[in-house]
């Protein structure tokens, strides 16, 4: 019986994650990291809250076998690109930093189909230049999920995303071959493809998957 660690619960993936995490039978505790405690009540949860400027006061408390990174904001939410910054890349580079020095088994991101450290998007940059730092930390095992467009009920509505996914689903049968990995995917199916990943041994220490593995590696339960 293991303990993980999640960031990032309130999220899309990570409110998906942080349930199936605390039903299954791997973990004996789940470690939900938080601004303020949200409302949920189970036998293994232990809600911690904390300031994410300064993650490394709470090292002591981050002992865990598997940490799940969910963290993850937009520019228009953000409001600038430092503020961005701080979430997509600092906030998600020292938890990998608590994880390591604390000798995790596993640590597992929630990247972005696109993510490129030379590209010149920025929100693609960034989540390419996280990958690349996180490379460095030499987990013994690094799983990296890059979906494309996410379905499933956010509490903020977005009139853009909602148009985008409904466009992204009509034109999804056409996506094949290369075009694969930009198929809309249900967060629920990529939580359950995090937890799986980090169950496995891993064959190589760093793992990047896109839709088609994602969508092969939920149905993988070890």
């Amino acid at each position: 019986m293991k303990i993980a660690v999640l960031a990032g619960a309130s999220g899309l993936i990570g409110k998906q994650l942080m349930y199936k995490l605390l039903e299954s039978t791997f973990y004996q505790k789940v470690i939900v990291l938080v601004r303020k405690e949200i409302p949920i009540k189970h036998s293994k949860i232990e809600q911690l809250v904390i300031d994410f400027d300064h993650l490394a006061h709470y090292q002591e408390q981050l002992q865990a076998n598997d940490f799940f990174c969910c963290l993850g904001t937009t520019m228009k939410k953000a409001g600038s690109k430092d503020a961005f910054y701080k979430v997509d890349f600092t906030y998600c580079l020292e938890l990998a930093k608590t994880a390591s020095q604390n000798h995790a088994k596993s640590f597992n991101l929630v990247s972005a189909i696109g993510s490129d450290a030379n590209s010149s998007i920025y929100y693609s940059k960034v989540k390419g230049d996280l990958e690349k730092a996180l490379e460095e930390l030499h987990f013994p095992q690094l799983n990296i999920f890059q979906p494309s467009i996410l379905i499933g009920n956010r509490v903020e509505f977005r009139l853009g995303e909602r148009i985008g996914i409904g466009i992204a689903q009509v034109i999804s049968p056409l996506l094949i071959g290369g075009l694969q990995k930009y198929k809309p995917i249900y967060a629920a199916q990529v939580a359950n493809a995090m937890m799986n990943a980090a169950q496995r041994d891993a064959n190589t220490r760093v793992k990047r998957y896109e839709f088609e593995q994602i969508m092969e590696l939920q149905y993988n339960l070890v």
